[in-house]
């Protein structure tokens, strides 16, 4: 039938932008990876969930997350359920430059936008304490969701996000092709927010959108994964990295740290000194802008 014939070729492409995806990281990958972080490879292979701690002098959050390609409804509802912060898709810059899918942060501080739009130079993100950018772009939903809220809906429109892209590049698709695409499953605005990766990935930026996109590259999978931070249960603090190892290995889900995914990468492992002073110039920076802002 002509809906098996389109199975068996959605599963050829994803085979073959996986084969791409490994042959990628075979040469990015060269260091042995740690027995965690082999866990977490190969976890995300076989469509089960990992969690990743980024640091303690970064936002001292643990995510859970899935390969986007595996998303299924039970997932989104262990996400909302035993996670209390927000569901998000990380992807890698490759999929938001074949998007073209923009950094909600340049949106909101475009010159025109600006004009027309007063309220957006009064809402400036000039004073974030963690990072000196945020990685949101745009949110989405399948169109064929219906309020696009459910554990349904959102794991249709997590899971049909990730097999596009691994489509698009299989077919080698223009970037215009892709956007008609892209348009004919997807509307903006929806229930799953989206974080781009920054150019360069963890050799720039070591945020939740980088490690979680570099443990896909290193699985061979779209690098596209969703996620949720965890909090504690009164929602007042995030889960404490000793109560996420509880989680862990209640669940049996392997755990890695930032620096794990770092050096797995090739990367120097970070020592905590070189963490601390990361951490102070983006303070001082934001500080900084956000005074000037003020004065003008």
């Amino acid at each position: 039938s002509s809906s098996s014939s389109s199975s068996r070729r959605r599963r050829r492409r994803r085979h073959g932008a996986r084969g791409k995806a490994r042959s990628i990281m075979s040469g990015e990958a060269a260091a042995a990876l740690s027995e965690g972080v082999q866990a977490c490879v190969d976890a995300f292979k076989a469509g089960k969930p990992v969690m990743v701690f980024d640091s303690a002098f970064r936002e001292g959050e643990t995510d859970l997350l899935w390969a986007a390609s595996s998303a299924t409804a039970a997932a989104m509802r262990q996400l909302r359920r035993d996670c209390g912060g927000l569901l998000f898709l990380a992807i890698g810059d490759e999929v938001g430059e074949r998007f073209g899918l923009p950094y909600l942060q340049d949106l909101h501080t475009h010159e025109a936008l600006l004009e027309k739009y007063p309220v957006l130079k009064e809402l400036q993100t000039n004073d974030l304490q963690y990072d000196s950018r945020s990685a949101f772009t745009l949110s989405m939903n399948h169109r064929e969701t219906f309020t696009g809220i459910t554990d349904k809906d959102r794991a249709l429109t997590t899971r049909r996000f990730a097999e596009l892209f691994s489509e698009l590049v299989e077919d080698d698709a223009s970037p215009k092709e892709s956007l008609a695409r892209l348009g004919k499953e997807f509307r903006t605005p929806g229930h799953i927010p989206i974080c781009r990766e920054s150019t360069g990935g963890l050799k720039k930026r070591r945020g939740h959108t980088e490690l979680s996109v570099s443990i896909a590259r290193l699985a061979g999978v779209a690098p596209v994964v969703i996620g949720a931070e965890m909090l504690q249960p009164d929602g007042d603090n995030a889960l404490s990295v000793e109560d996420a190892r509880a989680y862990a290995a209640k669940h049996g889900i392997p755990m890695v740290t930032g620096a794990d995914l770092v050096e797995a990468h090739g990367l120097p492992r970070p020592t905590e000194e070189e963490e601390r002073a990361a951490k102070k110039p983006k303070l001082a920076e934001a500080t900084e802008e956000k005074a000037e802002a003020t004065e003008a």
